[in-house]
């Protein structure tokens, strides 16, 4: 990838960073802390893989994504295997509006 894209990407990722948190603090609401005794944070299990995913998917596509979608499985920073989830997407976007880049 050429500093040109890179930079646009970053842009990108910049633009769009404020409407994921939103977007995964929404799913967050009312779940529980990861329980594992090795978290770091008090965001629920998946969080950071959610909010990794939705910016990338934004980040090639330009667009929201529309309803149910599969997390894939994941590794706690210890290795530990993290089972995939599902996540519909469409009421926790609800109103929100992606930035135009």
């Amino acid at each position: 990838m050429n500093t040109s894209k890179n930079e646009e990407s970053n842009q990108l990722e910049a633009l769009f960073l404020p409407a994921v948190e939103e977007i995964v603090k929404r799913w967050a609401d009312g779940k529980p802390p990861n329980p594992s005794p090795a978290a770091t944070s008090d965001k629920p299990s998946g969080y950071f893989r959610l909010t990794n995913y939705l910016l990338d998917y934004l980040l090639k596509n330009r667009e929201f994504p529309k309803g149910v979608h599969r997390m894939p499985e994941g590794r706690d920073r210890f290795g530990t295997f993290e089972p995939g989830f599902v996540v519909n997407f469409d009421p926790i976007i609800g109103d929100s509006v992606l930035p135009k880049a």
